[in-house]
């Protein structure tokens, strides 16, 4: 879709190889369903903590994810500077500055409505 912003262009999963085998058994078809993505900037603490928390969720669950960083893209930057780190899911905000991890796999789990 030419006119898609990038915001919701899906990348590649940030770990290679495939999340579902005998000692994942939390991965399922929760990839096809949706995509996470970090909204982040270099040197920041909080930034560093959201990835930890994004990267095990998703590892675990068998989720793609991806990072956007504000300093390369001035729409996000205008959009969400004072809120980062921000989490999406499916596109739509989820949480921003401290990721709880419970949430997040709470959402991811949840059937799409």
């Amino acid at each position: 879709m030419a006119g898609m912003s990038p915001l919701f262009r899906r990348r590649a999963p940030q770990t290679p190889g495939t999340p579902e085998t005998a000692e994942n058994p939390q991965a399922s078809a929760h990839s096809e369903n949706h995509v996470v993505t970090l909204i982040r900037k270099p040197g920041c603490h909080l930034c560093d903590d959201a990835q930890l928390v994004v990267d095990k969720v998703c590892a675990e669950l068998g989720v793609p994810w991806e990072e956007k960083d504000i300093t390369e893209d001035r729409a996000l930057h205008d959009q969400y500077w004072e809120q980062i780190p921000v989490v999406l899911v499916d596109g739509r905000q989820h949480t921003f500055w401290r990721v709880n991890e419970e949430r997040l796999r709470k959402a991811l789990t949840e059937q799409s409505k």
